[in-house]
Parts: structure tokens; sequence; C-alpha cells
């Protein structure tokens, strides 16, 4: 556990030296108060998904939950590359402890951001929009934040530790944000879609994370689909991790 517990200091004291800890906590918010607020104006009386008449603003707290996870996992996936650039990357290696254990106390920290994360959009959703947001949920949603990130922060650390040039990290970081988030169920509901979009959008770990975290705060969606999206997202990190763990052992 000491090694953990000593990435996880380190961590804590590269986010609190600035304004990057104020910066992630607030993000969720801005994401909610202005994407949300204005379509929600746009959109009106409300969309259809799933059967169901749902607000925008309603609609789009899972998404703001899900691009959250998202955006700390690019955040700190691109530390590898600072880390690289001044040393402190190879120097970590040396120590005592296992590439898994180095991974772990990098998400670990990033799954405590995340909680917080989702607390505070939650928050800011029930107090501020006055959403109806289904808190007797909230443990397996908190769950599920965790599990997106880890996901996706694994997955995002394979290209970290396989990429070494810093612009085409960041080329194909930009691509793929923009091309998974649009080419999924984050912005609107996938019932009305071409067919070619929807299967596309079917099989983009974002619309899983996504669909599920809708599941559990408006409950919005079907059981047994968002069963099944679970499960594909567990064995996407789970495949994720492994991959990431064998990059990291191919860069030294």
């Amino acid at each position: 556990m000491k090694p953990i517990v000593a990435l996880l200091y380190r961590e804590f004291l590269i986010r609190t030296s600035g304004i990057w800890l104020f910066f992630d906590l607030v993000l969720p918010l801005l994401y909610m108060l202005t994407f949300g607020i204005a379509f929600d104006k746009a959109v009106g009386m409300g969309m259809q998904t799933a059967g169901t008449t749902v607000g925008y603003n309603a609609f789009f707290v899972a998404a703001v939950l899900s691009m959250s996870c998202f955006g700390s996992a690019i955040n700190q996936s691109y530390g590898f590359f600072v880390d690289r650039d001044n040393g402190i990357f190879y120097e970590f290696l040396t120590y005592p402890m296992t590439r898994g254990q180095f991974l772990v106390g990098k998400i670990v920290f990033l799954a405590l951001l995340s909680v917080v994360q989702c607390l505070l959009a939650l928050a800011a959703a029930v107090a501020i929009l006055g959403l109806n947001i289904q808190l007797e949920w909230l443990a397996v949603t908190i769950i599920a934040v965790i599990i997106g990130t880890a996901g996706w922060f694994f997955f995002l650390a394979i290209f970290a530790f396989l990429i070494r040039r810093n612009d085409l990290f960041n080329t194909i970081l930009n691509v793929g944000y923009f091309v998974l988030i649009f080419l999924s169920s984050m912005f609107y509901p996938l019932d009305n879609v071409p067919d070619w979009f929807r299967s596309v959008s079917l099989l983009n770990p974002l619309t899983w994370h996504t669909d599920v975290l809708r599941y559990l705060t408006i409950g919005i969606g079907d059981a047994s689909t968002i069963m099944l999206e679970s499960l594909w997202f567990v064995i996407f990190l789970l495949l994720s991790f492994w991959a990431a763990v064998t990059a990291l052992q191919r860069a030294v």
C-alpha cells in the first residue's frame, strides 16, 4: 500500500499547486450551466427518449458526469508525457512497486476526484436546476463514475505509453474526443438518428457509460439493456487495464 499512498500524495500536491484542482471541480458545473440550460431553452417542451418525454437538463445530467470522467482521464493520461519529459516517469519505474501498483495509484486519486465532481454536479442539478435526481441510487452512481473514470484512464494510458511525440498524442486525443462524444448518446437520444449512426454509437463505450448514468440518475432506459451495457463497459475496463500494463512494460 505504501507505493500507492505515495502516488496519491504526489498527485494531490500536483493538483493543489495551482488552479488545476479548482478547474477540475468546476468544469462539470460549467458543462451543465452552459450546454444544459442553453439546449433546454432550445428544445422547449422536452425530448422523447426511451418512450418518455424528459427535459433536456435532466437528459444532460448523465452526459455531464460521463464527460467529466472522460475529461479527467484525458488530463491524467497527459501527465505521463510531462513526467516522461522531466525524467520522473522513468525514475518511478525504478521504485519498489509493480507496474500495476503504479497505475492503480494514479487511478485511485483520479477516482476520488471524480467522486467529488459527481457530488458537486448532482448537488447543482438539484439545487440550481431543480431536477429530480434518484438519490436512492447515489451509491451505485458513484461506483459507475469510478468505473467509467478508470476505464477511460487505462484506455488513454495505452496511447500515452506507446506514443512518443507530444503533438501526435494531442492530435489523437482531440480527434478521438470529438468523434467519441458526438457519436454517442451524450447530447441527443438515439431513437430517431439514422441507422448507421445508431449502430456506430451503440459500439461506443461513452454511450454505454452515459446510458448507465442516465438510468441511475433519472431512471430513463431499459433495465436489461443497461445491464448489458454495464457488462460491456466492465470488460472494456479490464481489457484496457491489461493493455495499459503491457504497454507500460514495453515503454521502458
